[in-house]
């Protein structure tokens, strides 16, 4: 009962002030082709710094990622696994004599995706601006 009261509620106050554009923009709301909804996924700092250092390299190793975004191995780990669940980032494994290496590269969806975000912040950037 109690979830429905809130829900009513909820619903009455947003059709009583419908949102200014650019505040629906920036909470992702907009239907605004202009200003799509922020991928959630790139937005985190650490997957961001990986998909920026990708954009920009051909491949980087995973040593080489860990010394350019000065993180753990644990944290790099993880945020790129995220990145390769969503084919934005491709992970190759091999071996450089007996060490084990692993290099990632960023994916042609990941690059859209890239270049989707970047659109978007700099639509966000341009409409702060206008204000």
């Amino acid at each position: 009962m109690r979830a429905k009261l809130g829900t009513a509620t909820a619903e009455r106050v947003s059709k009583a002030r419908p949102q200014e554009p650019r505040l629906a923009a920036l909470r992702g709301q907009s239907t605004d082709p202009v200003a799509p909804s922020l991928d959630r996924l790139i937005h985190e700092r650490m997957r961001l710094g990986i998909v920026s250092a990708l954009a920009v390299n051909p491949s980087l190793t995973f040593n080489e990622l860990k010394a350019l975004l000065r993180t753990t191995d644990g944290n790099l780990s993880v945020h790129a696994r995220k990145l390769e669940e969503a084919a934005y980032i491709n992970c190759t494994k091999m071996f450089d004599g007996r060490l084990p290496k692993t290099k990632y590269r960023l994916t042609a969806a990941g690059r859209r995706a890239f270049e989707r975000y970047l659109d978007h912040m700099e639509s966000l950037i341009r409409a702060a601006r206008e204000k």
